[in-house]
């Protein structure tokens, strides 16, 4: 039987390191080559040619949940290293989990800021990681 059901928010948890973040509002990442075409005799090229790997997203939390994150390394954010899962799915539900795994993860920038109105801080990190592990 085929099941047409797509994954919703809501069936997301981000786990870093050991810790589930109760406080994740949004989690976006990508991975990119540097690519190039190779021109050689005539005017079109005749391959493209593929270079370094780069991974990096952005990951945004509460307050409080940023804060908790810097708490677990001496030099805060900017010092914290560690392995970031992604699950997609609900097993309540009966979804099978998929998992990726972003390895070595670094945030970039602790970026802070509230304006008039504002309920509550949104803190949106940027980072930058060694690889992805896909459906693992």
């Amino acid at each position: 039987m085929f099941n047409s059901r797509e994954y919703e928010y809501a069936d997301i948890t981000v786990i870093a390191g050991a810790t589930d973040i109760i406080g994740l509002r949004a989690i976006e990442y990508k991975q990119s080559a540097e690519k190039e075409p190779l021109y050689a005799k005539g005017r079109k090229a005749k391959s493209i040619q593929t270079g370094n790997l780069a991974y990096d997203g952005t990951l945004t939390v509460t307050q409080s949940a940023a804060i908790a994150l810097g708490k677990s390394h001496p030099k805060g954010l900017l010092g914290v290293q560690l392995d970031l899962g992604v699950n997609y799915g609900n097993p309540v539900d009966g979804d099978a989990l998929t998992t990726d795994r972003l390895i070595a993860l670094q945030f970039t920038e602790v970026p802070k800021g509230m304006k008039q109105g504002d309920k509550f801080m949104e803190v949106a990190l940027p980072f930058i990681f060694l690889d992805l592990q896909e459906n693992v």
